[in-house]
């Protein structure tokens, strides 16, 4: 069945392109692709209403292809990947569908001035294959610019989701876009209006905008506007874009115009800050000079100080009693989605690494040489022993003789001789230090019992 459809479908190379006049100059080649279900529906309709352009649908799925309006070219693509099925809202699907058939696409865009791309994002074709279509466009020198629609709020988040981030991808690879999201359809008709009128007008806003800049592009005028001033406009990588034609009857005055143009209900944007603008202004003859600078001033006060203004003036007998201005302005200030918040990165606590302790460095000081000196001599009591702190008069004993002084110092004892004799130091064991203690703890028991006597006591028993 899939085979059937296929050969009915109007490839690329049998797509004609528009005759223009252009006496020996280089025509102009304006290609405008709408891809997926969405893209499809609305180049289909704007198609009979713009001429010196060619019109193309590009689609995953041959039957959505098949019941689109016969006066586009159809350019089926992905066909091994999906079957002739469509992407069923996998942009990843999409992606690859059109990566599969980079070839044929690249046939499809090349030798194009001005490439226009329309997709309504958020389904799996659209999503997925603009990205790819615009990267081929920009590699092949096309200048390209792209017109997307976003979805309603009761289509789901996801849809949304999808969206924004083919919008995120495709942004860099065009010159200027333009996005125009559903819910504003509401700014213009009635809530209450069914969904394929509702629909068919922003196709026909749409349709409106294109055709009045093509016009300016094709149509010579008073102060002309041509293919190269576009370019200059259209310079850059990925700039918001404001496109608008806006039609007024010359009774309602000029003010009236100038609003019209400056504020589309279909954008949720405005031209401010503008780094380029191009915009003409078609009427009969009698458009006088003050209108026209009236026009100007007004565009030239709300965009950047140092953007680039190109404006021209047509003249035709197509527009008695009407004012028209075509308005094109890029790289607005305007951001379309707010900044998203940056995600908290959980640092990795690491568990400090414990320092290397560094020893001391201890200095070994060389032992100090022992002076050798006399002895002192020991200011004793009559017993040999220090007086207590009772103040008892004690008589010496002729038989008290005084005993040298010993002291202990870590295993070592001291000798102090009577008449002079050397200081000796000797290495005492533990037992011997022990015994020792255990000794002079004995003495100093018997010598507190001798003191505890009284004196008189004492000498009878000495006598």
């Amino acid at each position: 069945m899939a085979k059937k459809i296929t050969k009915k479908l109007l490839l690329p190379s049998r797509i004609e392109e528009p005759k223009i006049e252009t006496d020996g100059v280089k025509k102009t080649k304006i290609r405008v692709i709408g891809i997926g279900g969405g893209g499809n529906s609305i180049v289909s309709e704007i198609a009979p209403r713009i001429e010196k352009a060619t019109f193309v649908v590009a689609n995953t799925h041959l039957r959505a292809l098949k019941e689109v309006s016969r006066k586009v070219g159809r350019f089926p693509f992905g066909q091994s990947l999906t079957h002739g099925l469509g992407t069923g809202m996998n942009p990843e699907l999409g992606e690859m569908a059109a990566q599969n058939d980079r070839e044929k696409i690249k046939k499809l865009l090349k030798g194009q001035d001005l490439v226009i791309l329309i997709a309504c994002l958020g389904g799996g074709t659209s999503s997925g294959a603009t990205p790819i279509f615009a990267k081929i466009s920009r590699a092949l020198g096309c200048l390209t610019y792209g017109i997307f629609t976003l979805p309603f709020k009761f289509e789901g988040e996801k849809k949304m989701e999808i969206a924004k981030n083919s919008l995120e991808k495709i942004k860099p690879k065009l010159n200027a876009i333009s996005v125009i999201p559903n819910e504003r359809i509401f700014q213009i008709i009635d809530k209450a209006t069914p969904l394929n009128k509702a629909l068919s007008a922003i196709n026909k806003a749409l349709a409106e905008s294109l055709k009045g800049l093509l016009e300016v592009i094709y149509q010579p005028g008073l102060i002309n506007i041509d293919f190269s001033d576009l370019r200059t406009i259209l310079e850059g990588r990925g700039r918001l874009a404001y496109l608008n034609t806006a039609e007024v009857e010359k009774k309602e005055g000029l003010k009236r115009a100038i609003e019209r143009a400056l504020n589309s209900p279909l954008y949720p944007y405005s031209i401010q800050g503008a780094k380029g603008v191009l915009f003409n202004i078609a009427g009969e003859k009698n458009l006088n000079l003050e209108e026209v600078s009236q026009i100007s001033k007004t565009i030239s006060e709300l965009v950047n100080p140092e953007a680039k203004i190109i404006f021209g003036i047509s003249q035709s007998k197509k527009y008695q009693n009407l004012i028209k201005t075509t308005l094109l302005a890029t790289g607005l200030s305007t951001k379309i989605f707010p900044p998203r918040p940056k995600k908290r990165r959980l640092k990795k606590r690491l568990r400090p690494v414990p320092k290397m302790i560094e020893k001391p460095q201890v200095k070994i000081k060389p032992a100090k040489k022992l002076k050798k000196s006399k002895p002192k001599k020991l200011k004793l009591g009559a017993s040999g022993l220090p007086r207590p702190k009772a103040k008892v008069e004690v008589s010496k004993a002729p038989e008290e003789v005084a005993q040298p002084k010993i002291e202990s110092y870590k295993g070592a004892s001291t000798q102090v001789e009577e008449g002079g004799g050397r200081v000796g130091v000797q290495r005492k064991n533990a037992l011997q230090i022990k015994k020792e203690a255990e000794e002079a703890e004995k003495e100093i028991l018997e010598k507190e019992e001798f003191w505890a006597i009284p004196a008189f006591l004492r000498r009878k028993k000495n006598i």
